[in-house]
């Protein structure tokens, strides 16, 4: 099991992903977010083959499908912090934290 909690930073809407593998690396999702556009990715984001998401070129993944057409903000985080929730409850990869820091001149 994986879980990561996202602050996304300005739109406050953070989120929460519960990733679960079998032994087939099926990966079951549970996502949970006060944001319109991730709840509808949840909805249809529920079950994944880690081999297959991560064996897939970016815009192929069902996650960037989905959230594409969810009309999820570009710049949003949340679609790589589900494949990140996937590759690590698949065993696939380590758990280990994720930052992005952003400051203007």
């Amino acid at each position: 099991m994986a879980i990561v909690e996202v602050v996304p930073g300005v739109c406050k809407f953070n989120a929460r992903i519960v990733s679960v593998a079998d032994e087939l690396f099926n990966v079951t999702l549970e996502i949970t977010s006060d944001c319109a556009h991730i709840r509808q990715i949840a909805e249809r984001l529920t079950q994944v083959s880690a081999l297959e998401e991560l064996g897939s070129a970016i815009t192929d993944t069902a996650t960037y499908r989905i959230a594409a057409s969810c009309r999820t903000h570009a710049a949003c985080p949340v679609p790589a912090a589900i494949l990140k929730a996937i590759e690590v409850a698949a065993g696939m990869a380590l758990p280990a934290d994720v930052h992005i820091s952003i400051c203007r001149d």
